[in-house]
């Protein structure tokens, strides 16, 4: 469904767009599952699929269009299309209450979240040793390709003027 909103008109009177966007995307019920989301609006946060063709574009595979696809017909309610439910990271269903509260903001990332992290098994304490230890290493390696680089620029004559 495409929706045209002037700019103008979502600035100025952001209430009224959001709900022709909400009614543009929840038409009148009909068929199963129909009038269920009223008053919500679907995100879907699709950054992190497909692959970047140039600075502007992206393509997204065929699985990746046949999730957002899935995930749109889930909570729309379609018949044999599954349960709907918010994954983070990926998808939101949220109310214009929520949308109000953002302050009309329709980033689908502010909605969405962020994807859960995998948790990390290596105690805290053993981690802050290794990455201090790792450091200081690399500030070592650091010191000992200054001083080589200031050997061979003082070999071409452009040493220091300390």
């Amino acid at each position: 469904t495409v929706v045209r909103v002037k700019n103008e008109h979502l600035l100025k009177r952001t209430e009224e767009a959001l709900i022709k966007i909400a009614s543009a995307v929840n038409p009148a019920p009909t068929g199963r599952g129909a009038g269920v989301r009223v008053s919500e609006i679907l995100f879907i946060d699709a950054r992190k699929m497909g692959h970047l063709v140039d600075r502007t574009r992206r393509d997204l595979s065929p699985e990746d269009i046949a999730r957002v696809a899935d995930t749109y017909h889930a909570w729309r309610g379609g018949d044999g299309s599954g349960e709907y439910t918010d994954v983070p990271g990926f998808c939101k269903s949220t109310t214009l209450e929520e949308i109000r509260k953002h302050g009309h903001v329709l980033t689908p990332g502010r909605y969405v979240g962020a994807e859960p992290q995998p948790e990390d098994a290596e105690p805290f304490e053993e981690k802050m040793e290794r990455l201090a230890k790792q450091w200081r290493e690399q500030q070592a390696e650091a010191r000992r390709l200054d001083a080589a680089i200031e050997e061979n620029l003082a070999r071409l004559g452009f040493g220091s003027s300390q």
